[in-house]
């Protein structure tokens, strides 16, 4: 750092100093952020025998989706609405579990 006399030039560098380290700081978080996503998607796709890619994992959201609503309308007693439902989450997560 050199030292000058125009305290302007001292300001602009202060705070592009302030910026970059926000800067380098949210790079930081999103990164490790990333890699946990990515450790999340890849770990919950191996333990169901998966492929880890992000319509696989979609499938299989909206598979428990469909046994949700389900299990929803079991309890609401509407049982022919239930076993649809249920069939057809069944059906699609058994198509994509290995």
């Amino acid at each position: 750092m050199q030292l000058s006399s125009n305290p302007f030039e001292w300001l602009g560098e202060a705070l592009g100093t302030l910026v970059r380290l926000v800067v380098d700081s949210l790079a930081w978080v999103f990164d490790v952020l990333s890699g946990a996503s990515s450790a999340f998607v890849d770990g919950f796709s191996r333990a169901l025998g998966v492929d880890s890619n992000i319509f696989t994992v979609v499938a299989v959201i909206i598979g428990l989706l469909l046994i949700y609503a389900g299990v929803r309308s079991l309890l609401r007693r509407q049982f022919v609405g239930a076993v649809i439902w249920l069939l057809f989450g069944l059906w699609l997560l058994s198509a994509l579990i290995r």
